[in-house]
């Protein structure tokens, strides 16, 4: 009887280092048992027995056939794996049929024997021959398949009983593999082209088969067996099921194991990345459908998302910044969020705190924390030299992805289409991810204002999505734990002992850009705007600077906002807030682009205009709902922000927001109450203005306020 086992002892032989040797000698010493060799040249050579057996430079060359690792059969997990519960019923039951005629008991022991065993016919007095008959006209089948089974059951036990499962008709293996290879190679040549239909691919893999191979050389499979044999091999490369841009995502994917940057605490690995959503957002000025683009700064590590800036299809340096400056400074938790929603002030977690609520405040919407390295793309905005001026400045490493390979930046990646399938399908205007998903007309739905839209994401990332266990968020020590990035935060702190909490809020005026220019007496001059305010040098006085303008101080510039730039004294290292003089005129921010648009606007109806015309004139033509250009659109779109692109800290000059007027107009006056006092009506055009209006025509009024652009 065959068996794994090999005898070791004088006169077995064995490979050792490509020569046949034999054991001549075995002995037993203090260090263990040793063998004596000797090869074909009459040569000896002495080892332990334990290096003989173990190393990978010798083999034991067995007398008797067995078992071996080389053999073309399938190990029995694997062929008892593929059975389905039918096939597995079938053979269970015949291997039970198999122990009965050689045991007598279909258990194949007595002590487990069922009612009426043995039976009569299978009792160990009878021939086996007889026992093979009597199964063969009980089971109705050939007593030759009866004997068949018993040897294929001492062979290889209950595996050697499962029925022959060989290819399957029509299927790859069993055809040519010349024409399958041929046919890969087909359908490999389409991965950058527009897809072919399976006909035109099994025609060209036949002519390419017969110009290679010549005629009658390969067999070509029939038609239905080559649509069988190209379903198959969609799976090695797929080119007629999915998206042709699916298709080339896959066709890319690496040929050997994937890797990737391994974060081990917060902050280690910041990811950036911009995407046009896949929503509608309504310009607040002109009621038009846009889209918008949402850029979003994800910690690796915790997958926590640290600042987020939507904006029209027109992302620009300073909204990257922005969202780089929201790592540093939190926007600040809504009033009405949850407390699990809410970041503490300091980014320390709440599981670590005694006193939560004296030590928390009013919380932020995102954990604060300084990032060591920024993985983003080669879009302009990413690598600009805005952004990596202030990253060189800050210590913040960049690494640019690679070339059209998105699964560098897959958690981001894989965020934004979290976004989409968790909320934006949920909102009214959602578009789709692309034309086929699109429904009839989703512009008609869209009356969220981009403002609206992006609080509304804040909110959502806030409570929803930190909240709740993520797949990717494990603890390998845990692995059955999944954990919310909020608590991949805290895990992170306690398993990195700290966290990079940013050291100065004035930081944040070093992510805008800066230009040079002298101080006259009038004020300083910027693209012929005129800044005044306090902190501002004397005109005598000689800058301390060399920089490219002749006795020149730099100045802050905001491009979203230019009716303020911003100043630090040289000597006190204080930052100041000069203000435009014609912002009084704008009541909102002003764009560049928006200026330099009502500069030529004004430019084209007046002789002389000056900037407070111009702002004026671009004003009323966008009250008017004139502006409908692509441009006029997109600037109107930034200047219908309700704030900055950066929220900045306060320098000492009182902001417009904090006057008694403003607070009043925006309902958050805090006075006592008591007795009503008049005040002048507010100019809002709400539901409780209709008694001041008179009769209005609803249907008249509204009835192109969603039209399409």
């Amino acid at each position: 009887m065959s068996g794994a086992g090999a005898r070791v002892g004088v006169g077995t032989r064995f490979r050792y280092d490509g020569e046949t040797v034999e054991v001549v000698e075995m002995a037993a010493t203090t260090a263990g048992n040793e063998v004596v060799l000797k090869d074909g040249r009459g040569q000896v050579r002495r080892l332990t027995l334990k290096e003989l057996l173990f190393t990978d430079r010798a083999v034991v060359i067995p007398e008797r056939a067995g078992p071996s690792a080389g053999d073309v059969e399938e190990i029995a997990s694997v062929v008892l794996g593929q059975l389905r519960e039918d096939e597995r019923h079938v053979v269970l039951e015949r291997a039970e049929h198999v122990r009965e005629v050689l045991s007598g008991y279909r258990s194949g022991s007595p002590e487990l024997a069922r009612e009426g065993e043995p039976r009569p016919e299978y009792a160990s007095g009878e021939l086996l021959e007889a026992k093979y008959a009597a199964k063969a006209a009980e089971l109705g089948v050939g007593a030759r398949s009866v004997r068949r089974w018993v040897a294929l059951f001492h062979e290889h036990g209950e595996a050697g009983l499962v029925p022959g499962r060989g290819h399957a008709r029509g299927s790859a293996a069993s055809a040519d593999p010349r024409w399958v290879e041929t046919a890969l190679e087909v359908m490999a040549e389409y991965t950058d082209q527009s897809r072919p239909s399976r006909t035109l691919v099994i025609e060209r893999t036949r002519t390419r088969v017969i110009a290679r191979f010549g005629p009658e050389v390969v067999a070509q499979p029939s038609r239905a067996t080559a649509f069988r044999i190209l379903q198959e091999l969609e799976r090695r490369h797929p080119l007629f099921r999915l998206s042709t841009k699916r298709n080339r995502d896959i066709a890319d994917r690496p040929g050997g194991p994937y890797g990737k940057l391994r974060p081990t605490r917060p902050g280690e690995y910041v990811l950036m990345d911009t995407t046009r959503l896949d929503v509608f957002g309504c310009d607040p000025l002109t009621l038009r459908w846009v889209q918008a683009e949402l850029t979003v700064a994800m910690d690796w590590y915790t997958r926590c998302i640290t600042g987020i800036r939507l904006t029209p299809v027109s992302t620009k340096a300073v909204d990257v910044s922005a969202v780089l400056f929201q790592c540093f400074r939190p926007r600040p938790a809504g009033r009405d969020w949850p407390r699990g929603a809410v970041w503490p002030e300091h980014g320390i977690p709440r599981t670590v705190l005694v006193d939560v609520d004296g030590a928390t405040g009013g919380g932020l919407a995102s954990p604060p924390l300084v990032p060591e390295t920024l993985v983003v793309d080669h879009c302009r905005v990413y690598v600009s030299e805005h952004l990596t001026s202030v990253c060189r400045r800050m210590g913040i490493s960049i690494q640019p992805a690679r070339l059209r390979t998105g699964r560098d930046k897959g958690p981001v990646e894989r965020f934004f289409r979290t976004l989409r399938e968790g909320l934006l399908e949920v909102l009214p205007g959602y578009k789709g991810p692309d034309i086929h998903a699109r429904g009839e007309l989703p512009e008609a739905d869209a009356f969220f204002f981009l403002d609206e839209l992006e609080e509304i994401i804040r909110e959502w990332i806030a409570v929803v999505y930190h909240c709740r266990p993520h797949a990717g968020l494990v603890d390998p020590g845990v692995p059955g734990l999944r954990m919310s990035p909020a608590q991949m935060f805290e895990h992170g702190m306690a398993r990195a002992g700290y966290i990079e909490a940013p050291r100065d809020p004035d930081l944040a005026f070093e992510f805008l850009a800066t230009k040079w220019r002298t101080v006259q007496h009038y004020g300083v001059e910027i693209d012929r705007r005129r800044y005044r305010g306090p902190g501002l040098p004397a005109p005598g006085i000689r800058s301390p600077y060399e920089g490219p303008v002749k006795n020149g101080w730099p100045f802050q510039i905001d491009p979203d906002d230019i009716t303020h730039i911003y100043f630090r004294d040289p000597a006190t290292r204080v930052w100041h807030t000069l203000t435009w003089e014609h912002a009084p005129a704008a009541g909102m921010p002003l764009s560049e682009d928006a200026l330099v648009f009502a500069r030529k606007l004004a430019a084209s109806k007046y002789r002389y205009p000056d900037d407070r015309l111009a702002v004026a004139d671009l004003l009323e033509r966008w009250n008017l709902g004139l502006g409908t250009t692509l441009p006029e659109r997109r600037i109107a779109l930034r200047l219908s922000r309700e704030q900055a692109a950066l929220e900045l800290p306060s320098t000492g000059v009182p902001e417009s927001g904090s006057l008694p007027s403003v607070r009043r107009a925006l309902g958050e006056d805090s006075r006592p109450a008591g007795p009503p006092v008049a005040e002048p009506p507010v100019a809002e055009a709400g539901d409780d203005d209709e008694a001041d209006l008179g009769p209005v025509d609803e249907d008249a009024f509204y009835a192109d306020a969603l039209e399409d652009v």
